[in-house]
């Protein structure tokens, strides 16, 4: 059987005009700036003019990523489907998709099947300019730095201590390592160099952490960017950079409002890298869809022991939100991954993989119950090869820890294959008590809190710090920054460090190997391997399938 891909279903869509769209999130028209007739933004000043009480926030999380995937955008925009198709007043908060990914391997963020949001060619490509906005604000400020050190460098930075690099939304190995500043003294000062991709910058982190310009604009002043020969922290407030770059971001603070396939309402902002910043959509997009629905169902990036951790323990603590509710994603192929089987294996029954691989949701279940006090529903995306054995035994394994578990065809279906979920998320909501609580209190030092999220998030024995790792931290404290959450950079392969760890090993300890400081944003980045901020194509790059016609039509998109 044939299937259509992805593109083909979204352009198979009718569309309503976001004016539309807009009235049935409960914007007036006042509020709108027009990008089409399909994409709006939402100016800020809604939230502070809205009097309606928040809805509930509903968190759409997975078991730890495997290559077989789980498809967890794809859920959270049927289930958002789904309520509306049982009558619930539900909108949906996502991310917006990276360029380098959508030309590289892993394609967009616009969901997939009959779950996708749209214009899906407009979203996963420009969409409404925000990362090109926030990438010209990254290297504003480059360029700020190296030319305050070119005109004498009253500051006393240290040209060996620049960590501020330019960045580029696009996937591009060649840039990771640079030298720049050659060919003479008015070309600036040699240095080795490099570049991340947009998503990692921390300005994008910043974006999706502010409240308001004024707090955007204060966060960018507190942007550490190099330290002095005697070892002090220089800031973009320093260089008086911080007002140029907010008045490039003033448009891309404001949330982007477009729809699903059904005319879900959905607010699409923001996308930070879900390793060394927190993986979610900004604060303002989640707040709009609190008050604009009686259910905002929105996902944080990976498996949920680094996703849905940063989702509670930086976002909500920082944003003083309360989710009421966790769906936990999973696939039986996924699974049997986890229990040991290849890729290529994962087409026959096989229960005893199953079973070996189950601990994996297992802990997950565990910890959004026991650690963050949430209740939470298990989503199964059931794929053809899937018997009703296995499921029954995913369902039987999670009753002994009393937990649903409801059968998603999202991608096949949209919203009438999530009603079943969407069910159970009011079920959750309305008879089950959310007792919402942190991984750590915000009082412990840094390295408590590290310990606490790998001990009681990842089930390790222990943290090994590198000697220069405690002494960074000792100083990170001496600055001021010993009150920061902190934002783990592991593998999101594993609950360990270790990606072929895979199910739920123990008795593992984790090493920090490197820590950082994101001033701007707010927390403090424990390193615990090498991670990529500037990834590359792969041989065959979707770039390649990728065309358009004379009349503008787009093919090859997914």
């Amino acid at each position: 059987m044939a299937y259509l891909t992805d593109i083909e279903i979204a352009k198979a869509c009718k569309m309503q005009h976001i004016s539309e769209i807009a009235k049935t999130a409960h914007v007036d028209e006042s509020y709108l700036e027009y990008y089409g007739k399909y994409k709006a933004k939402i100016d800020l000043s809604l939230l502070k003019d809205t009097k309606k009480e928040d809805g509930k926030l509903i968190l759409v999380t997975a078991i730890t990523p495997t290559p077989a995937g789980e498809g967890k955008t794809t859920t959270t925009i049927g289930l958002a489907d789904g309520l509306r198709r049982i009558g619930k007043d539900a909108v949906v908060a996502l991310r917006e998709p990276s360029l380098g990914p959508v030309f590289g391997i892993k394609g967009g963020a616009a969901g997939g099947g009959y779950a996708q949001v749209v214009p899906m060619e407009d979203i996963n490509l420009h969409f409404t300019g925000d990362f090109h906005a926030i990438g010209a604000a990254n290297n504003l400020l480059a360029a700020m730095l190296d030319n305050h050190i070119h005109q004498g460098n009253a500051l006393g930075i240290d040209t060996r201590r620049i960590v501020w690099k330019r960045c580029v939304d696009m996937n591009d190995r060649q840039l990771r390592f640079v030298v720049d500043g050659l060919g003479g003294k008015v070309n600036g000062v040699p240095r080795e160099d490099g570049f991340d991709i947009t998503v990692a910058s921390e300005i994008m982190a910043i974006l999706c952490l502010s409240t308001s310009l004024s707090d955007l604009k204060e966060r960018l002043s507190r942007i550490i960017v190099a330290y002095t020969y005697d070892d002090q922290p220089v800031t973009a407030g320093q260089l008086k950079a911080q007002g140029a770059m907010c008045a490039l971001l003033k448009d891309a603070i404001k949330p982007n409002l477009v729809q699903t396939l059904e005319g879900t309402p959905a607010f699409v902002h923001g996308g930070p890298f879900a390793n060394i910043a927190h993986g979610c959509n900004s604060v303002i997009a989640t707040r709009m869809a609190l008050k604009m629905g009686d259910y905002a169902i929105t996902e944080a990036g990976f498996g949920a022991d680094l996703g849905a951790e940063k989702f509670f323990d930086i976002k909500c603590r920082m944003a003083g939100l309360s989710p009421r509710a966790v769906v936990l994603v999973a696939t039986v192929r996924a699974l049997k991954m986890h229990g040991g089987l290849a890729k290529t294996e994962l087409g026959c029954e096989n229960v005893e993989a199953l079973c070996k691989g189950l601990p994996n949701l297992v802990r997950h279940i565990d910890n959004v119950k026991s650690v963050f006090g949430l209740p939470c529903v298990v989503a199964v995306n059931r794929f053809p090869t899937d018997t009703d054995k296995e499921i029954e035994t995913i369902i039987a394994e999670c009753k002994k820890l009393g937990v649903n578990v409801a059968l998603s065809n999202v991608w096949a279906e949209g919203g009438k294959g999530g009603e079943a979920l969407a069910r159970e998320v009011v079920r959750l909501c309305e008879e089950e008590e959310a007792c919402f609580s942190y991984s750590y209190d915000g009082s412990l030092s840094l390295e408590e809190k590290i310990e606490a999220i790998v001990k009681k998030v990842y089930r390790g024995k222990s943290v090994t710090f590198t000697p220069a790792v405690r002494k960074q931290l000792s100083r990170f404290a001496e600055l001021g920054f010993g009150s920061f959450p902190v934002c783990m950079a592991k593998t999101q392969y594993s609950f360990s460090d270790d990606a072929t760890k895979l199910g739920a090993p123990e008795d593992f300890s984790i090493t920090v190997k490197n820590v950082r400081v994101s001033a701007g944003a707010g927390f403090v980045v424990a390193l615990t391997g090498d991670i990529m901020t500037m990834p590359g194509l792969p041989k065959v790059p979707s770039a390649e399938k990728i065309d358009i016609d004379e009349n503008g039509e787009i093919s090859g998109l997914f």
